[in-house]
């Protein structure tokens, strides 16, 4: 009964609205997969077949329903280096090596290292997105003719206004099919699909990388492999995250991470490349309707059938009418409560969101971006968690007693050594209560040992009392002064 329900769920429910959503996307997909083919060196029946290949592949085997991924500029920027020096096959050669890291990474369960990407890096990896995707745009808008600026606008009116009269045809599939119209009827002198690249007119086969099966090959394509993986699990474990969020559902990150090894992994065998989750066609997809694995299965497959059956009439779609959906999207996934927020969330968040746009618009490496919010969120956190902490100390004849209260740790352990009072001319014994205090790391436990270690060496009587369990397991498994009671209850002289 649950396979039938899921099979209920993701494949049979609101079929017309899924199906229409997942055409959308394809024809969106189009000159993104072309343009990402041209970015990497090659061929545009690469990204197409990718494209393809990933989509399908990917809605059987993903654990997010209704995310779309396909080829992507992300991983294409990646490969340029190694088409340029070494040539096609070794590109599918790595893609192919590509899957297995993935698949590797979701046995060893990688994907749980997301839950250290904090809200704010989510946020600026968002609005980063939005910016490229708009950015991505201006080509089409530079050094053309009136008409273009004619066809984008009339694409937004379509897109914004239709909704407000039905919502029977999603907004971006009207827009691109009546402009597409407007331009075949009327001749427009615009720029169309077909100027991108020339479209494939058979489906992909079987194809054998014709590399050498030598350790050397695999010390070529592996360091690639390897960065096309990780970037390519960052953008799709991101994007689950964020389609989340939209949809007010959970997904399965471990199983989207071994989805996306098998997709890569087979695309490699039919001459594609390697792709990841594509935020701005997630976004067309949710916000036409597409919720569940049908609507991504559609994009995949239309893809296909249109270039290579619709190929002629396919080519003549202006770009217009795509650039006014990428508008839509870039302007729909920026997260415009940001700029509210930035006025009420705390400053350190600030700084880790608009760090993150930053650097991802500024170098274009989503991973980078991540990479750098990750750090500074994490260097906040340990500050804050660090000033939590707090030592007190007060004398009482020959006793000195320190009071720990809060969480010790590599932060925080230095504050251990700077509040002890070494040297003090009338102590005898020093008592240091933890009671309300906990051991994290061997650097707490160290500075533990520091303190004391030394106020013995001076001939002073050193008790630690009020050690918790978990803390005094630390202390005996790492500690040097001393080793706890059975109780837990102190740490004798």
């Amino acid at each position: 009964m649950p396979i039938q329900n899921n099979i209920r769920r993701d494949w049979l429910s609101n079929p017309k609205t899924e199906f229409l959503a997942g055409l959308v996307v394809a024809l969106a997909l189009i000159p993104e997969a072309i343009g990402f083919a041209i970015i990497a060196g090659v061929d545009p029946r690469v990204g197409l077949y990718a494209s393809f290949s990933i989509a399908v592949i990917i809605s059987f085997t993903g654990g997010r329903p209704g995310m779309i991924s396909a080829a992507t500029a992300a991983v294409a920027v990646l490969v340029i280096p190694l088409v340029r020096d070494y040539g096609v096959e070794y590109l599918f050669a790595a893609t192919i090596l590509m899957g297995i890291f993935q698949g590797i990474a979701a046995l060893l369960r990688l994907d749980l290292l997301m839950r250290f990407v904090s809200r704010s890096v989510i946020t600026g990896f968002v609005n980063a997105l939005a910016i490229l995707i708009f950015m991505a745009q201006l080509p089409q808008l530079t050094g053309v003719g009136w008409e273009t600026y004619a066809m984008v606008l009339a694409g937004l009116a379509i897109i914004y206004g239709l909704p407000r009269i039905t919502s029977i045809v999603p907004a971006p599939l009207a827009a691109i099919v009546l402009l597409a119209i407007v331009a075949i009827v009327f001749n427009v002198d615009v720029f169309k699909v077909g100027d991108m690249g020339a479209l494939p007119d058979s489906i992909p086969l079987f194809h054998l990388p014709q590399v050498p099966l030598t350790l050397e090959t695999l010390q070529i394509i592996a360091p690639y492999a390897l960065a096309m993986a990780a970037v390519g699990l960052l953008e799709s474990l991101l994007t689950a995250s964020i389609v989340d969020d939209m949809t007010e559902t959970r997904s399965n990150k471990q199983r989207e991470t071994l989805g996306q090894g098998i997709a890569n992994f087979v695309t490699g065998w039919i001459g594609g490349m390697g792709g990841c989750a594509m935020i701005g066609q997630s976004v067309i997809n949710v916000k036409s309707g597409g919720r569940r694995r049908l609507s991504t299965f559609v994009a995949g497959s239309m893809l296909l059938f249109l270039i290579v059956v619709l190929g002629p009439w396919v080519a003549r779609i202006p770009m217009p009418a795509l650039v006014a959906v990428m508008i839509f999207v870039s302007i729909s996934t920026f997260r415009w409560q940001s700029f509210i927020e930035i006025r009420q969330h705390p400053w350190q968040s600030n700084i880790v969101m608009l760090a993150t746009v930053f650097t991802v618009v500024w170098t274009h490496d989503l991973s980078i971006g991540v990479l750098v919010g990750v750090l500074l969120s994490g260097i906040f956190f340990a500050g804050k968690v660090r000033q939590l902490m707090t030592i007190t100390s007060e004398r009482e004849g020959a006793t000195r007693r320190y009071t720990l209260t809060g969480q010790i740790f590599f932060a925080s352990a230095d504050r251990v050594t700077e509040a002890a009072w070494f040297n003090e001319d009338g102590v005898d014994n020093v008592i240091i209560d933890v009671t309300h205090a906990h051991f994290w790391d061997i650097s707490s436990t160290g500075a533990l040992d520091k303190v004391v270690l030394r106020l013995r060496a001076e001939g002073k009587q050193v008790e630690v009392i009020g050690l918790n369990e978990a803390s005094a397991t630390m202390v005996e498994k790492f500690g040097e002064h001393d080793k706890p009671f059975e109780s837990y209850g102190t740490v004798g002289h």
